[in-house]
């Protein structure tokens, strides 16, 4: 029984990586043709996409599931993909706007802030912002290489094809 759930949720994970990975295309695609919201689009889509697959390798409720998958899938335990900081930041952005006026935002809000270590403070008052010159995400100060996170994905995904049907 046990194997057919894993199969299950390597197809999801499997999925999830499609998605992620279509999402890295069309960002790199805005460094070509800048496009704003298909910068964020793609952003959040890659952030969501990794923190579905996270939850299915790093759960609090599933631990057995869990660490069976990543056993199967030869996930590392520091893997990049554990860490759901940035996809949290995004997801719970309300918190984090009452937090910024909370401890005062002293009139200075900066969002959205495309390349904004160019100002060479590293998006330290930024509440959000990507520099696509190294393809990096920073939050508050925060900094998330997405080409790490693009690498883990790929060894994921290939790890995945080594166990279940490949479907588009």
């Amino acid at each position: 029984m046990k194997e057919f759930q894993d199969t299950i949720f390597i197809s999801e994970i499997l999925l999830q990586s499609k998605i992620a990975l279509r999402a890295f295309e069309r960002l790199h695609a805005t460094h070509e043709n800048f496009d704003r919201l298909e910068v964020w689009c793609s952003i959040q889509s890659i952030l969501v996409s990794t923190g579905n697959i996270s939850k299915i390798l790093w759960s609090g409720k599933y631990r057995l599931r869990s660490k069976r998958l990543r056993e199967v899938l030869k996930v590392q335990t520091d893997n990049i993909l554990l860490d759901r900081e940035f996809r949290n930041y995004f997801e719970h952005y309300d918190e984090k706007i009452e937090e910024r006026f909370e401890n005062g935002a002293n009139g200075v809000y900066i969002d959205l802030a495309m390349n904004p270590s160019f100002r060479g403070d590293f998006g330290g008052n930024d509440n959000r912002g990507y520099n696509s010159f190294d393809n990096s995400l920073v939050f508050r100060g925060k900094r998330l290489d997405l080409n790490k996170v693009f690498g883990a994905l790929i060894e994921i995904r290939n790890n995945c094809k080594r166990h279940v049907l490949d479907f588009p």
